[in-house]
């Protein structure tokens, strides 16, 4: 019987560790970061599903995208390639730039 992770974090570095196999990858970092790219391509075509079909809201694969690359961004910090305070104060500039 397979594992049940206990939550999401765990979830998510299950599934790294079983794609490991399938990208025959020795470096964990450029594990990580190919399969945040990999994420992040499917939030782009989440994204221009739910513009082309007008569901903005409630759009359950656009909330699933999301939550993936969130979880990317999670390990991302967890494997210290960036801190927390680094991407509040990205966030910081990029708010001012869309003048929210």
């Amino acid at each position: 019987m397979k594992k049940q992770p206990s939550n999401w974090i765990e979830g998510m570095a299950m599934e790294l560790k079983s794609k490991r196999y399938k990208y025959n990858m020795k470096d964990p970092l450029q594990e990580l970061l190919t399969i945040t790219m990999e994420e992040c391509g499917e939030l782009i075509q989440a994204c221009s599903k739910a513009i082309r079909c007008e569901e903005y809201y409630n759009n359950e694969k656009l909330i699933e995208e999301i939550g993936d690359v969130q979880c990317m961004i999670d390990l991302i910090r967890q494997y210290d390639l960036v801190s927390l305070e680094e991407i509040n104060n990205r966030i910081d500039i990029k708010e001012k730039k869309l003048k929210f």
